[in-house]
């Protein structure tokens, strides 16, 4: 599937709003790979965003869905964490959500993207059992398995998955690491594809804290297949980014990596909650994500996750097509510049 694609670019699945079909299909028309976001829908929701965008293109495009997580949550830890946003709440004027645990609808979305035969299927916080990857390829689907080591590239490979995509620690958003318990691992994209190339033979796609189509050649020249972008689609007009956020992600911002919004460490634009909350934030997910979603939402950037890679200063906005054709020729310029300088 990648060595088809006529632009080495994939459009990263940002769930909770940016991806959305029409994102998907501009992309994917444009001669890259496009996704849709299954985290956070319901299964019947992922069902209506494939077909929308079959609707809009007839190129293939991709779904990320999320593996459930099966780390262990502290109880104590959790409780006191409600209890120290309960201040957040009353400046609000906002009610906290339930911390409780879920799935995502993780068979559901799994017989959907069977179903629908959906070209790619890729996969976060985790790697689905053998089983599960072998029934997707009976379905004629290409397996993605999102990798942050060198250790999980190794399982992922073991347990069947086609491709794998490197995520470095520059990625915006949430990490894709296995296990939530685990310590965060710092280790950015250049070394980690260094690591995991010479511990796998799969196709990799490189993702993290790209900013452009020099970029894109140098995780070419590093051993991807495709470079894989989130941030600068997030200002496209196609995208469902959130009008606050798509203006913060323009800005000055500094990045950093926090728990205190899901209880999965994820890179975004420091603001008030983040610098006031990361420190105590339990690594419980998705009972954060549940308890934090009514203060996400109450309108105030000082309380949003704001997700963003570490270049994010470099979004623009512009057609996501376009943006497509530009990174494929910026890194075709880069690569050919760079072979006239070293010809031999």
């Amino acid at each position: 599937m990648l060595d088809e694609l006529t632009q080495p670019v994939v459009q990263a699945p940002m769930a909770g709003g940016p991806s959305t079909p029409a994102l998907a299909a501009a992309v994917s028309a444009a001669g890259g790979l496009g996704f849709l976001a299954a985290g956070y829908l319901t299964p019947e929701a992922v069902r209506e965003q494939i077909r929308a965008t079959r609707e809009l293109t007839d190129q293939p495009f991709g779904v990320n869905i999320f593996v459930p997580d099966t780390s262990t949550v502290d109880g104590r830890e959790l409780a006191g964490y409600r209890d120290r946003l309960d201040v957040e709440a009353r400046r609000y004027g906002v009610a906290l959500g339930e911390p409780a645990d879920d799935d995502d609808g993780w068979l559901g979305k799994l017989a959907v993207v069977r179903e629908e035969r959906v070209a790619v299927v890729s996969f976060t916080f985790g790697c689905p059992d053998p089983a599960v990857l072998a029934e997707l390829r009976e379905a004629g689907c290409t397996t993605v398995v999102t990798v942050t080591s060198a250790g999980e590239a190794l399982a992922a490979v073991a347990a069947g998955a086609d491709a794998l995509c490197v995520q470095g620690a520059e990625a915006g958003g949430h990490r894709g690491t296995f296990h939530n318990t685990d310590p965060i691992d710092d280790t950015a994209l250049l070394p980690l594809l260094r690591k995991v190339s010479a511990a796998v033979a799969v196709p990799l796609i490189a993702t993290g804290g790209l900013s452009g189509g020099r970029d894109v050649a140098a995780v070419l020249v590093a051993g991807a297949r495709a470079a894989q972008l989130g941030t600068l689609f997030l200002t496209c007009a196609e995208a469902g980014t959130n009008p606050l956020h798509r203006a913060a992600v323009a800005g000055e911002r500094r990045t950093a990596v926090t728990r205190a919004f899901t209880g999965r460490p994820a890179r975004g634009l420091v603001n008030r909650f983040m610098t006031e909350h990361s420190a105590a934030a339990p690594a419980a997910y998705p009972h954060l994500h549940h308890l934090t979603k009514g203060l996400r939402r109450a309108g105030d950037p000082e309380a949003m996750s704001l997700w963003a890679g570490q270049a994010h200063e470099f979004a623009r906005e512009v057609p996501a097509a376009d943006l497509v054709r530009e990174l494929g020729a910026q890194a075709r310029v880069a690569l050919a510049e760079t072979a006239a300088r070293w010809p031999n």
